[in-house]
C-alpha cells in the first residue's frame, strides 16, 4: 500500500453540475505521476492474489482506471459501453438510476466461463452501475472477484446496492462518509 494521500489529489468542485452538488474531480490525481502510479498499484495489489483474468471498466472513467489495473495484474481489459458503441454481438444489462434508467453492453465473447473478473471504476456512488455490471459478468458465466474504485460515496450506501449482485468485496482508496 502506497503512502499517497489520494484524497488530497481529488478536487472538490462546489455546485457542479448543479447547485448543491459537490463534484469530485479525479483529473488532478490522474495528472500526478506518483498519484497515478500509486492508485494503479494499490488497486492491483489488493486483488493480486485473486487470480483475476479480466478487468471490466464501465464507460467512461472506468476505462481510464481499469485499463492500467488490468495491465498491472496481467489480465485482459473489457469495456462496458453505452448501447450501440460496440461493433460485434453484445450482451446488455439495464438498471435504474435515481432519475431514469441506463444500459451497458459488453461484447458477448469478451468474458467466458472460468474468467475471474474484477470490476474497476473511478467512483462508486449509489452502486447501481457496478451492481448491474456485476450481474452481467455473472450471467456470462464468469466468477465476479469484486469491485475496486478510487472513490466511494459511502453516504449513498452503495454497498447495499452491490449486495443485489452477490456478496463481493468493494475496495476503495478514498471513502466519503
Amino acid at each position: 500500500m502506497s503512502q499517497i494521500d489520494f484524497e488530497s489529489l481529488i478536487a472538490d468542485i462546489p455546485d457542479y453540475p448543479e447547485p448543491g452538488v459537490v463534484f469530485k474531480d479525479i483529473t488532478p490525481l490522474f495528472a500526478d505521476p506518483e498519484g497515478l502510479r500509486g492508485l494503479v498499484t494499490d488497486l492491483a495489489d489488493h486483488f493480486r492474489s485473486a487470480g483475476v483474468t479480466k478487468v471490466v471498466g464501465p464507460e467512461a472513467r472506468g476505462f481510464m482506471t481499469g485499463t492500467p489495473v488490468a495491465y498491472e495484474l496481467g489480465a485482459g481489459f473489457v469495456p462496458a459501453r453505452k448501447p450501440g458503441k460496440l461493433p460485434r454481438e453484445t450482451r446488455a444489462v439495464s438498471y435504474d438510476l435515481e432519475y431514469g434508467s441506463d444500459t451497458l453492453e459488453i461484447h458477448a465473447d469478451a468474458i467466458v466461463p472460468g474468467d475471474r473478473v474484477l470490476i474497476v471504476d473511478d467512483l462508486v456512488a449509489t452502486g447501481g452501475t457496478a451492481a448491474a455490471t456485476g450481474k452481467l459478468v455473472q450471467e456470462l458465466g464468469a466468477e465476479l472477484v469484486g469491485y475496486a474504485c478510487i472513490l466511494e460515496l459511502a453516504f449513498l450506501n452503495p454497498r447495499e446496492t452491490l449486495k443485489t449482485a452477490g456478496d463481493h468485496e468493494l475496495y476503495s482508496l478514498v471513502t466519503v462518509d
